[in-house]
């Protein structure tokens, strides 16, 4: 009879363990969240706005030097795609690709991120 009460119990309090870790995760994937601006419209917004001058800036100077998005694209070593993705605010470069951009358009890195509101 004893050993039926201990096993009940190791049962309930491994049932109360999962319960509490389950509880932890969601707490944690909630702050996540709201960490990296998915709660914040303001955040999103202010995301959105830096995006898209970073991509009006990326065309600006792809069309500049007369560079087509496939000679952009080819330089790189990315697809036409990421480019246009680029251009029209779906994504942003990486680091390493924003350096091959300031160089193939004859600039800085600085240059090319100066008019870049925040």
């Amino acid at each position: 009879m004893l050993t039926l009460i201990a096993q009940w119990f190791n049962l309930i309090c491994t049932v109360a363990l999962i319960v509490v870790f389950v509880k932890l995760i969601r707490l944690l994937f909630r702050a996540l969240k709201k960490y990296l601006g998915e709660g914040n419209p303001q955040a999103t917004q202010e995301a959105a706005a830096i995006r898209e001058t970073l991509s009006q800036r990326l065309k600006a100077l792809r069309t500049e030097r007369g560079f087509t998005q496939e000679l952009v694209a080819a330089s790189l070593g990315v697809s036409r795609q990421a480019v246009s993705k680029w251009e029209n605010g779906t994504s942003e470069p990486s680091t390493s690709n924003l350096f091959a951009l300031a160089k193939l358009y004859g600039i800085s890195v600085t240059e090319l991120l100066q008019n870049i509101e925040t």
